[in-house]
């Protein structure tokens, strides 16, 4: 199976640390979070990665050399001349994605105990187009989804703002997205007309009156996002309750 990890971002929330290496080489109990990710991707099955790279590339790529790529296929998708934000990043990476197949999207700062090959039965017997890891936590921006599990739109507490403007907010049940995702190939052609930059959510709520896009949940889905300074003890903790 092939996964996409989305290893691009500044990591901004990290500094000081990120002044000098990536947010995906940032250390938690001994590993990078990207040696982290790959080996939770190998063991459920991933055999064939590609990362996507812009924010000390370099070193990214050196990493995976000194690691012999983990003994799989890793390839590297470019974004040092600018970022694409995460549906132009899956957008570049179609080349990779050439065997028909459903494929997995996943944050490199995103630590869960997610049971991705169930995640991927799921979506297989599902028929959709994509089907997103979500919880309840807190959090500013909330996916929002009908009693079917099916994403109907997207509501931001801070601002007030809903996708679509119309929405009914107490028709729906509000998510937040983990950063975990599977795809059906067939996204490829639905972005053809989108820009060059573009966000994988506002891509699907584009879509959600015409394709069907799933919520994968249950009470056992534990997730952490590795974004800020304050987390990283939180992610040690996390890795040897939930993980191991």
């Amino acid at each position: 199976m092939k996964a996409l990890i989305l290893a691009a971002g500044l990591g901004t929330r990290l500094k000081p640390i990120t002044n000098h290496i990536p947010k995906a080489l940032v250390t938690i109990e001994g590993k990078t979070l990207l040696e982290h990710q790959i080996l939770k991707l190998k063991s459920a099955g991933f055999n064939e990665i590609i990362v996507n790279v812009h924010h000390f590339a370099d070193k990214i790529i050196d990493f995976l050399h000194s690691k012999n790529n983990f003994d799989i296929r890793i390839e590297i998708s470019d974004e040092r001349n600018f970022l694409l934000d995460t549906g132009g990043a899956v957008r570049k990476a179609a080349w990779f994605f050439d065997d028909g197949k459903p494929f997995l999207v996943h944050n490199v700062d995103i630590l869960s105990n997610v049971d991705l090959m169930d995640m991927m039965k799921f979506h297989l017997s599902s028929d959709s187009l994509a089907t997103l890891v979500v919880n309840q936590r807190k959090t500013s921006r909330q996916l929002l989804f009908d009693k079917q599990m099916q994403l109907k739109g997207w509501f931001n507490e801070t601002t007030g703002q809903t996708k679509p403007q119309e929405i009914n907010l107490q028709l729906y049940q509000k998510f937040a997205f983990s950063g975990i995702q599977i795809l059906s190939p067939k996204v490829f052609q639905l972005m053809e007309k989108w820009n060059e930059v573009f966000s994988i959510i506002d891509f699907y709520l584009s879509n959600v009156d015409k394709e069907k896009i799933s919520g994968y949940t249950n009470n056992e889905i534990k997730v952490l996002d590795v974004g800020k300074i304050q987390s990283l003890e939180e992610a040690s903790i996390f890795l040897k309750n939930i993980i191991q």
